[in-house]
C-alpha cells in the first residue's frame, strides 16, 4: 500500500478542487476519467487533459498517461498523473491509502468500501458505511462539505444553485443530440437571446440571461438531447471566475482531506 497515494475518480471542477488540495498538503494523486468527460467549466477541470494531454489549472498541471508504469514519473515532476480508467480497474494495482469518488454522478458508478482504507464518496448515490467509510455533503447551503459516517448526502435536487436570484435560467441543456459548434466561449460576456452555439449546424442555442459564459461544452462535442452543455453567471463583474476554482470546490476540498486524515 502506498500511504501517501490517494487516488481520485473523476477531473470535473468540483473533484479538481479536490484534486489540488491533496496534492498541495503532499498526497501523490492521481486521478481517474473516462475517455469523454463531460465537464462544462472546462478552464477549472483536470479532466481537459484527456483532450489536451494536459491541462494546468491556477499553477497545478495534470498530465495525461497511458500505462501505470508512468505514474511516479509524472510525481517526480510535481505534476499529476491522469488515467482514463472510467471502471477504477488500476485501484487494485495501485493499492492507494485513499480512493476518492468526486465523480458527482448522483449515483454510484462501482466505487465500494473495500477499495482502500479511506474510501470517501461526494454527494448522493452512497451510503456511509457501506458504500463508502465517508459521504460528504454537496448540496450548497448549511451542510455543505459536512462530513456523514452514517446514512446518505441529500438527493439530488435538480435545480442549480442560486446565483443572484437566478438558478434555472442560468444553466443550458442541449436541445436535441448532435455535433455541438460553440460560438460563445468561456470567458465571454453575452446578451440574453445572443447566439452562443448551434448543434448540427442548424438548431440555435441562446443565451438565456444576461452574463458571462462561465461554463460550455467543448468544439465538436457530441451531445445527447438534454446534457448540460452551458453555464452563465450573471455576475459580468466576477468575470475572472471562469479560470478559478470555486467556493463550493474550495469548500468539498477541505472536507475531503478532514477525511482522510482523521482517525
Amino acid at each position: 500500500m502506498n500511504n501517501k497515494c490517494v487516488i481520485v475518480r473523476g477531473g470535473g471542477d468540483l473533484a479538481t478542487g479536490v484534486i489540488q488540495k491533496l496534492h498541495h498538503c503532499g498526497f501523490k494523486v492521481l486521478v481517474l476519467e473516462t475517455d469523454t468527460p463531460t465537464a462544462i467549466r472546462r478552464k477549472v477541470s483536470f479532466s481537459e487533459a484527456v483532450y489536451e494531454g494536459e491541462m494546468t489549472v491556477e499553477k497545478d498541471t495534470a498530465v495525461r498517461i497511458s500505462e501505470l508504469n508512468e505514474v511516479d514519473g509524472i510525481w517526480q515532476l510535481g505534476d499529476i498523473p491522469l488515467l482514463i480508467d472510467p471502471a477504477g480497474e488500476s485501484i487494485g494495482l495501485i493499492k492507494p491509502y485513499a480512493v476518492v469518488d468526486a465523480i458527482i454522478a448522483k449515483k454510484n458508478k462501482g466505487t465500494h468500501i473495500d477499495m482502500a482504507e479511506k474510501v470517501v464518496a461526494l454527494g448522493p448515490g452512497f451510503i456511509a458505511g457501506k458504500d463508502a467509510h465517508v459521504v460528504i455533503e454537496t448540496n450548497r447551503g448549511h451542510d455543505l462539505g459536512r462530513l456523514l459516517y452514517s446514512g446518505s448526502a441529500k438527493a439530488n435536487t435538480g435545480t442549480p444553485g442560486t446565483i443572484q436570484g437566478v438558478s434555472r435560467e442560468r444553466v443550458i441543456y442541449a436541445p436535441i443530440s448532435g455535433e455541438l459548434t460553440v460560438i460563445a466561449t468561456i470567458g465571454e460576456i453575452v446578451k440574453k437571446g445572443a447566439l452562443i452555439a448551434k448543434i448540427n449546424n442548424e438548431v440555435c442555442v441562446t443565451a438565456t440571461i444576461d452574463g458571462v459564459i462561465r461554463g460550455m461544452l467543448r468544439d465538436g462535442f457530441q451531445v445527447s438531447k438534454g446534457l448540460k452543455m452551458a453555464d452563465i453567471d450573471p455576475r459580468i463583474s466576477e468575470q475572472k471566475n471562469c479560470y478559478t476554482i470555486s467556493d463550493k470546490a474550495r469548500a468539498l476540498a477541505g472536507a475531503v482531506l478532514e477525511a482522510i486524515l482523521a482517525n
